[in-house]
């Protein structure tokens, strides 16, 4: 459905893109995420014609959209803030492509109900935009650009003005919807949870380039290096040295998967493989922060000579804050990355 080649977009002598490859197919989901400033919102800009691009080509369905008007790339385009038309009711809101396009009153009105109802808001069309909550507000704008059939759909943050409990529930659904009607995705989003839950593929944008992409499972297993672990949450990453099956860090020696890259190398430690035992049971440790997470608890450990590590403890095995424990390492849940926290490339 979509693809990328070499696109580059510059701003003065900053890359915001620089010559990235991105591929899209049909009926798939596909979330970037990145740190602001990775290039994401631009990369959107410029498939939905936004953003002039500096090289590279955009083709939808293998056509080229060099010169093609946004209005006429027959995208949906949704963003953070919804941008619906206050002085307009919902049915006028998700009607307005339908009308830009030339569509009939009974072809329209009756895409309006389909969609409402599609939403979750059957019957809605004589709402004001006004007396709407948030997440109501966000079917409604979900509904707009839907309501065209766009040959692919794009999401800017689409649930970001969203409090964490509605973002959770409403991510299920939209991924429930797109699925329904084989709807391909192109979202954007800062918010690791939100891609992870929605997305088919995930790809993790660094200053302007592809740092790594995947399905959700891969990335998450398997992050490419030390930047896409400690943006995906994980703070347990130290350079090392590997040889066979052990790891030389800070730490000592950590045990690693068999047939892990040798040599110098940035080693991530996922908080579930660090184990607390007694004192005299490993890497001797403080226990520091104890953080509850609803069905775990995670502790800050603070060793003697070495940096601070984070643990993942369940609930009835949590120590107490101050007191002093023993640590080893579960090789299962360590990653060899790339060096130096580099980007994988593009």
């Amino acid at each position: 459905m979509l693809s990328l080649q070499a696109a580059t977009v510059r701003f003065g002598e900053r890359a915001a893109l620089d010559a990235v490859d991105l591929e899209v197919d049909d009926h798939r989901i596909v979330c970037v995420l990145g740190p602001s400033g990775s290039g994401k919102s631009t990369l959107l800009r410029a498939v939905a014609g936004l953003q002039p691009m500096d090289g590279g080509r955009v083709l939808l369905a293998g056509q080229d959209q060099a010169g093609v008007p946004v209005h006429r790339r027959g995208l949906g385009l949704m963003f953070q803030d919804h941008q619906l038309f206050p002085h307009r009711d919902v049915g006028a809101n998700v009607a307005f492509g339908l009308r830009m396009h030339g569509t009939g009153r009974a072809e329209t009105n009756a895409r309006v109900r389909e969609l409402l109802e599609l939403v979750g808001l059957p019957g809605a069309e004589r709402r004001a935009v006004a007396a709407l909550s948030g997440g109501e507000q966000q079917r409604v704008a979900l509904a707009r650009a839907l309501a065209p059939r766009p040959k692919l759909l794009m999401l800017d943050e689409p649930l970001g003005q969203l409090d964490r409990s509605l973002r959770e529930r409403l991510v299920v659904e939209l991924r429930t919807l797109f699925q329904e009607l084989g709807t391909t995705v192109l979202a954007v989003t800062h918010d690791q949870g939100e891609a992870f839950a929605l997305a088919d593929r995930v790809v993790v944008m660094r200053d302007g380039r592809i740092a790594q992409e995947g399905t959700p499972l891969d990335v998450w297993q398997r992050p490419a290096s030390a930047f896409v672990a400690r943006f995906l949450g994980f703070d347990n990453v130290t350079p090392a040295t590997v040889t066979g099956q052990a790891a030389a860090t800070a730490w000592g020696k950590v045990p690693v998967p068999e047939g892990s890259p040798q040599g110098e190398a940035d080693l991530l430690v996922r908080p579930a493989g660090v184990r607390i035992g007694a004192p005299e049971d490993g890497l001797r440790c403080t226990v520091g922060v104890r953080t509850f997470r609803g069905n775990h608890v995670t502790v800050r450990l603070l060793p003697e000579n070495a940096p601070v590590l984070e643990a993942e403890c369940a609930l009835r095995d949590t120590p107490d804050e101050g007191a002093v424990v023993g640590v080893r390492f579960d090789a299962a849940e360590t990653v060899v990355l790339a060096g130096a926290g580099k980007p994988s490339g593009a």
